[in-house]
Parts: C-alpha cells; structure tokens; sequence
C-alpha cells in the first residue's frame, strides 16, 4: 500500500487574501540552553489544508467538530479539471466516480453554483479542491453555500501536484476544534499501486 501526503504545511502555505498569515512561536530551546523544546502557533481555521464546515456561510449550520467523520474517509476519485466546472461537466462524470471528489487543476480548478448544486443533488458526500478556495471570488461564495447548505464539507488547500487521477482511499481527519467554522486537516491518499 502507497500513502500519499496531500497537505500543504500550515506555516509556508501562503494565507487566502484577508486571511492572518500562521506563525509559530518557539517558547523554550535546547539550542538556547533550554532542556526542551515547546512551541505555540497561532493559525487561521482556513489555513493551508483545512475542512470547511456548514458553519463557514450558515450561522445554524454545524460546525467542524460536529461533521460525522465518515465523510472523511473512504473512497474518492480525483478528477483532472481546469477553470470554472458547471452543473453539465458534473452531469458527464463516469458513473463509477466515488461520492468522494477531489478536484486537481493546479490551483486553477472551482465549482460553479450549478456544479455545486448538481453535486449535492447527486449525493456526493466530500468535495476537495487543490486551489485555496472551491470558488472564485466572483462567485460570491455561492458554490460553498450550495454544498456546505447540503451539508458536504470541503476540503481545501491540497496538494495533488504528486497525485494522478484516479481512484484512492481518502484520510483527511480536521482538528477537533468544537465550535469552529472550519480546522486544519492531515490529508492522505491511500494507493493499492
């Protein structure tokens, strides 16, 4: 079994426009004649990789702690995609498309509210992305509240860059952060090849 790391570290990840940039505060060191070494960091729920939750555009929707982390795990297929799909490009995805999807476009891959929209209305069960944002920002945030209104997390921030489409099994467990909008996520695919 291969494992694939498809996260992006929290402090060289560049911050979404608007977002605080994380940092890391190293608190005691050895190599200043501490016996140990400790450190606290400060991060955006947003930063790097991370899972949306309902609670991001909805003010009643659950927040990231009460996602069933079902959704987390399991089958996905990445997808090869390019600029802004719409409800026909998902309508055309292969019937053995797992319910699980991850969107490699190198940055450059966002839903449509019609794309969001046909995935909820297929029953798709996660939604990740390796662009910062599932949606540009003309969009107005409407991707995010068709599928986080349908209750689909999204996963974004990854790094498929050593990824081939395909079908994998997905790991990508948020921070236990109750009460947050969103928390910093492990991503992994696991790979039989």
């Amino acid at each position: 079994m291969k494992i694939i790391d498809i996260s992006r570290d929290l402090f060289s990840t560049p911050p979404y426009p608007g977002d605080p940039a994380p940092k890391r505060d190293r608190i005691r060191r050895m190599d200043m004649g501490d016996s140990y070494n400790l450190s606290g960091f400060y991060a955006c729920c947003h930063s790097a990789t991370h899972l949306d939750a309902p609670l991001h555009f909805f003010d009643d929707g659950d927040s990231v702690d009460r996602i069933s982390l079902s959704r987390c795990i399991g089958p996905c297929t990445v997808i090869a995609a390019e600029g802004i799909l719409t409800g026909a490009d998902i309508d055309r995805l292969p019937p053995e498309t797992e319910k699980r999807i991850l969107l490699k476009g190198n940055g450059k891959a966002f839903l449509s509210q019609s794309a969001a929209f046909a995935l909820a209305q297929a029953g798709f069960l996660l939604i990740g992305t390796d662009a910062p944002s599932i949606d540009l920002a003309e969009e107005d945030g409407e991707p995010h509240r068709e599928l986080l209104g349908a209750g689909i997390p999204i996963l974004e921030g990854l790094d498929l860059s050593a990824v081939e489409p395909g079908t994998y099994r997905l790991c990508a467990l948020p921070l236990l952060l109750r009460g947050a909008e969103a928390a910093p996520a492990r991503a992994i695919l696991l790979s039989d090849t």
